[in-house]
Parts: C-alpha cells; sequence; structure tokens
C-alpha cells in the first residue's frame, strides 16, 4: 500500500548570472540568464500535466520567475501561488556574491578541507553551514539550528495549507533542496554527492509521521 501524504515536486530555480559566474547566492538574487528561463521553461513542459493544487515558491526573484514559467505551461486549470521566504536559499552572510571557490576554501581550510566537496564528505553538510557562521567575520550567516528553524516553519505551512492526496509545486534552490535531501533521505538510500541541476525535480513525501524522499535531481514528472 503507497504511503500517504502531500507530494512537494521539488524544483530548483533556473540557472542565473551567479550560477553562470560560480558565485555565491543565498539571500542576495541575481536574473536568470537564457540558458535559466529554458530551465524554467523545460522544467513547465514536463510539469504541464501534474495538477497541482498549490505552487509555492521562496521569495527571491529567480525563483519566483522560475515559477512563473513552470505555471504557464501547466495545462490543468489556474494554480494559486504563494511566495514564502521560509524556503530561501541558505544565507551566506559576508560571502554573499563573492567567488564559490575562494568562499569554500576560506570556509573550510581550518578544519582541513580544501573544497565544498571535501567539507561535505569529511564532515557532512549540516557543518558546512556551521563552519560558514564561524568563519562569517560579522557571524551573520546561517548556522545550523538557525537554517532548519526556519525550514522547519515551512514545512508546517505546506501541512496547514494541504491535505493529504495534493500535489504540490515548490521551486526553491540548490542548496535547500540538498540539504532536504540529506537529512531525510539517508533512510531511503539517499546519498548525496553533487547539488541538484537548474530546472530539476526532487520530489518528496509529506506524511502523519514525518518527510520521506521519493526521488532526487531527476527531469521527469
Amino acid at each position: 500500500m503507497a504511503t500517504k501524504g502531500i507530494t512537494v515536486y521539488l524544483v530548483r530555480h533556473g540557472q542565473t548570472w551567479f550560477n553562470h559566474f560560480n558565485k555565491m547566492q543565498g539571500w542576495c538574487d541575481s536574473p536568470l540568464t537564457e540558458n535559466g528561463v529554458k530551465d524554467g521553461t523545460n522544467t513547465g513542459i514536463i510539469l504541464r500535466n501534474v495538477a497541482f493544487t498549490h505552487a509555492y515558491c521562496s521569495d527571491t526573484m529567480r525563483a519566483t520567475r522560475t515559477a512563473d514559467l513552470i505555471l504557464s505551461k501547466n495545462v490543468t486549470g489556474k494554480i494559486p501561488l504563494t511566495v514564502t521566504p521560509f524556503f530561501r536559499e541558505q544565507f551566506y552572510g559576508y560571502f554573499e556574491g563573492e567567488d564559490s571557490g575562494q568562499t569554500w576554501y576560506m570556509v573550510g581550510f581550518p578544519h582541513g578541507a580544501k573544497t565544498y566537496p571535501e567539507i561535505l564528505e569529511q564532515y557532512g553538510v549540516d557543518a558546512s553551514k556551521d563552519f560558514m557562521h564561524d568563519a562569517d567575520p560579522f557571524h551573520e550567516a546561517e548556522d545550523a539550528r538557525t537554517y532548519w528553524t526556519r525550514l522547519m516553519k515551512g514545512f508546517r505551512q505546506l501541512r496547514s495549507e494541504n491535505k493529504e492526496g495534493d500535489k504540490v509545486l515548490m521551486v526553491s534552490h540548490g542548496t535547500t533542496i540538498r540539504s532536504i535531501v540529506d537529512k531525510f533521505g539517508k533512510n531511503d538510500g539517499f546519498v548525496v554527492t553533487d547539488s541538484p541541476r537548474n530546472g530539476s525535480i526532487s520530489k518528496i513525501l509529506l506524511t502523519d509521521t514525518g518527510i520521506k524522499i521519493l526521488s532526487y535531481n531527476e527531469f521527469e514528472a
């Protein structure tokens, strides 16, 4: 018997200029590139026949633009869109807009790791958040506890505004989707090594007892 709950289609926004230039992009924002518009459009075509009852996106330009592109292709009827701050990307504090490779070198070097993959392999996703908070000279980058407190508010919002059997679209961000799958997917055999691709679809199920990961980083409905 299939597990019951609310099915959430987690989509990473389309490629942005900061993605293109390999810059840290958390709460800071940049427009979609031409390829980013194609990402959203192509994902909308893939999901065009999914009868979403509700759609959500983070309150960033890149996420709202991608959500609009996806919904413009849906043929199942008008779908309400809610913009929420709870599913924003991780806040990188002082490092917002900086070169990604240089940033992760600074964050990981005190711990014997020179790249983001090395940090994840040696310490894990949540530790990378704590390390960044510590490395930030203002200590305003989100640590793991602050980050997950925000995300859990988002899951409560989804549960309160939807019911069992609903299918929900959520356009969010690479590290956020990766963090969700890493945290809740281990028991389902999901070992997250790569960030989700722009426009990719990951599916999760919100049940009465928790969060179940159904798929990660795919391009299918």
